[in-house]
């Protein structure tokens, strides 16, 4: 089992949750953060840092949302080289887009 980062981060990319996994498993896009499902260790430090609660272990993400695993696992390997593992700021508008649904569309996958 490995943990997901979920829609609620789309926007906001707050990064208290990368700072504390021990096995540095964050990866960093643009606008969204995501877990290296073959990085994880499941140790379950990253999920009450994430102040918008984005984060699930992969048998309890919401149905909603289930195609985020697929999702974390792609843009994993995408962003192999962009390892995050410091807090950063969040995104300058992150209040905003904190509780805005749906936002898939939003989401940044290529850096450029």
């Amino acid at each position: 089992m490995a943990y997901v980062v979920t829609e609620n981060c789309i926007n906001c990319k707050h990064t208290n949750c990368a700072a504390v996994c021990p096995v540095d498993a964050f990866r960093e896009g643009p606008n969204f953060l995501t877990i290296d499902p073959f990085e994880c260790i499941d140790c379950d430090a990253c999920v009450s840092e994430c102040p918008v609660e984005a984060i699930y272990p992969d048998d309890e993400v919401p149905m909603k949302w289930e195609h985020y695993i697929e999702l974390n696992e792609e843009l994993a390997d995408e962003w192999s080289d962009r390892i995050i593992n410091e807090a950063k700021e969040p995104l300058p508008e992150a209040e905003k887009w904190a509780d805005k649904f749906p936002k898939l569309d939003e989401l940044i996958k290529n850096w450029s």
